[in-house]
């Protein structure tokens, strides 16, 4: 319970990433408001946090529409008496109009499918990021995740997500400057390969066309929806967590940084291992058996990129 008393805000936490991280926050003891559109789902998701003994609070909340962000931190703050520890920002809603449009180009595409996918996954994190700040400058303490991904640094499923993440990345970065010695710390953070609801229900399709077999083997190896959870309640107390502010952060680095397994039991898998990238690469491939997993990339390159 080492987060026992911490007030917590999760938001898109209906299903996947964000209910993996609501339920390890309760676990840690928090009390974690969790947002989502959907009022059965969102009670479905707390009734399941609960069960993990922690206190849960379902705010049904389109994180698209500012009156709805404004009033979850108006109740945050009447009922917590001013108090927010952990702020994540996960919410989401351009999953399924990606995969409907996989295969197609940009000028193929429904322009509006830039607002679908960035409007909550981009607009509505900076919105909850400056509420959440009004809460935790005056107290002087406060944590601020952006959950992003690789497709900040590379091109992945489509020209709005990749720019989406980029600018999710630049927003915890450029955040953490202007909060720079308010004792409050923003970050990014990427999953690896998450075995989400949807993207259970997407692999198992046997008529899908674009699933490689290089892919159905990374995600057969791919994280649980709990591990960044388990990654964040590991911020949470670190001591030195200061040190980290600015920065995009990976499961897999946090995860050998604090010798954690995922909750299944398994280890994660390491993306900037050379073994793993050997392995994307046909006609390399064979290297990645004969390579030894210590083996990684250097955090310059990749800050390089």
């Amino acid at each position: 319970m080492a987060l026992s008393g911490w007030v917590c805000v999760v938001t898109g936490a209906s299903r996947g990433i964000g209910k993996g991280i609501a339920l390890q926050l309760s676990e840690a003891g928090a009390t974690v408001y969790i947002t989502g559109r959907n009022e059965k789902t969102l009670k479905e998701a707390a009734a399941e946090v609960k069960q993990r003994g922690g206190d849960c609070v379902p705010v049904v909340c389109d994180s698209s529409k500012e009156d709805d962000i404004k009033h979850l931190f108006e109740r945050i703050t009447r009922e917590q008496r001013g108090r927010l520890d952990i702020l994540v920002n996960n919410a989401y809603a351009g999953v399924q109009t990606i995969m409907a449009n996989i295969g197609k180009k940009f000028w193929e595409t429904d322009p509006s499918v830039w607002d679908v996918i960035n409007n909550t996954g981009l607009r509505g994190h900076y919105f909850c990021s400056v509420y959440a700040a009004r809460m935790m400058v005056p107290q002087g303490r406060g944590l601020i995740v952006v959950i992003s991904s690789v497709g900040g640094l590379k091109y992945v499923l489509n020209v709005p997500y990749g720019v989406g993440k980029a600018a999710c990345d630049r927003l915890a970065v450029d955040t953490a400057v202007e909060l720079k010695g308010r004792g409050v710390v923003s970050v990014s953070l990427w999953p690896g390969i998450v075995k989400t609801e949807l993207m259970v229900d997407y692999m198992n399709r046997s008529d899908e066309p674009h699933i490689s077999p290089t892919f159905k083997n990374d995600f057969s190896n791919g994280e649980t929806p709990e591990l960044s959870g388990r990654c964040i309640v590991e911020l949470a107390k670190d001591k030195s967590l200061m040190s980290l502010t600015g920065k995009v952060l990976m499961t897999c680095d946090l995860a050998r940084r604090y010798g954690l397994r995922d909750v299944d039991g398994h280890s994660v898998a390491e993306y900037t291992s050379f073994k793993f990238l050997l392995s994307q690469v046909s006609y390399l491939s064979w290297l990645s058996v004969i390579t030894p997993s210590f083996l990684r990339v250097p955090r310059f390159v990749l800050n390089l990129g």
